[in-house]
């Protein structure tokens, strides 16, 4: 079989190093495995190839590759290759679903403690030299506390567990109700109950994947219809919440407080509006990554390679019409 590996970014965390290039090629021995460093070159190098590992096969990408059977994306979000070309054709998608959760739901966890302790404004105080015991007297507990989390997948379920060890009450949406209970959670609901869930919930988590129900899934009427002094995370996709309707909820007070480590344009800009919207803490996409990032990529796409082989089911088969 023929390997291409592009997985590249203009940030170093989200290339993958040659050495675990070299590393697959030893877990691969009878395979031909091309490292393409751009979308150029991986154009040059897909005319022949049966697997891609890619974080991106672009349209111009797909027209040339003849051979393709199977694509292996080393995130779990693969919306930006649901195009109706690769749909409608005949190719098995799998992703990395799984291997950041547990990462992800410790963020998640962080960026709640931060916003329930009220961190980023004690970090500015500290700054000015200024003792403001009695400014953050009084901090919002987990325990106790009730949390909305959309999207039950293993995002979602990693972080209800960790909430509901906190003493958190947690209920979820999610589209299939005929899927497994999650532990931890103690209802969980369709996507039309959104609206009515949000008003009794003190704080949001948004881990659902995009797709085209999803987009803009929070906007100006959801902000809304939050809970007053309420919060917002969103570890998703940018493209999940309408930034602006969220800043002027911040602005306003509707809004306690919320966390983004996604947004819609990346990296933002210096200068752009949000870095200075009150009470929203920023992180730059980080909360997928861990220490052994690239082992755990390779290692489940070793494994569904060798799946691939012998005609067993691969594992994390993306459902292309669904989007996830």
């Amino acid at each position: 079989m023929t390997i291409l590996v592009s997985i590249h970014s203009s940030f170093r965390m989200w290339t993958i190093p040659d050495e675990y290039v070299e590393a697959l090629r030893r877990l691969c021995p009878g395979d031909v495995v091309r490292h393409a460093r751009s979308d150029a070159e991986a154009r040059e190098m897909i005319h022949d190839v049966e697997i891609a590992f890619s974080g991106h096969v672009t349209p111009e990408q797909l027209a040339a590759a003849e051979r393709l059977r199977w694509v292996h994306s080393p995130a779990a979000g693969v919306g930006n290759m649901l195009y109706p070309a690769m749909v409608q054709r005949a190719i098995t998608m799998t992703n990395g679903r799984g291997t950041s959760a547990e990462n992800i739901a410790e963020h998640v966890l962080a960026l709640v403690l931060a916003l329930f302790r009220r961190l980023p404004e004690a970090f500015a105080r500290q700054r000015e030299q200024v003792w403001a015991q009695d400014e953050l007297s009084g901090p919002r507990t987990i325990a106790g506390s009730r949390f909305l989390i959309v999207g039950l997948g293993a995002i979602g379920a990693a972080t209800a567990g960790r909430l509901h060890g906190l003493g958190a009450t947690v209920i979820g949406v999610r589209r299939n109700l005929e899927a497994p209970p999650v532990p931890g959670v103690a209802s969980i609901h369709p996507p039309e109950a959104l609206p009515d869930l949000l008003g009794d919930s003190d704080a949001v988590i948004i881990s659902a994947p995009h797709t085209q129900a999803t987009h803009s899934l929070i906007g100006a009427a959801e902000t809304a219809r939050m809970k007053p002094g309420s919060i917002l995370v969103n570890v998703s996709r940018g493209s999940l919440v309408d930034e602006e309707a969220l800043a002027r909820a911040l602005r306003s007070g509707h809004l306690g407080g919320a966390a983004l480590d996604v947004l819609r344009d990346e990296p933002l800009a210096a200068g752009h509006p949000m870095w200075d919207v009150p009470n929203l803490l920023i992180t730059p996409h980080i909360a997928g990554f861990r220490r052994d990032h690239w082992e755990a990529a390779i290692a489940l796409f070793a494994e569904n390679r060798r799946r691939f082989e012998h005609g067993e089911p691969l594992l994390n088969v993306v459902d292309k019409s669904a989007g996830y």
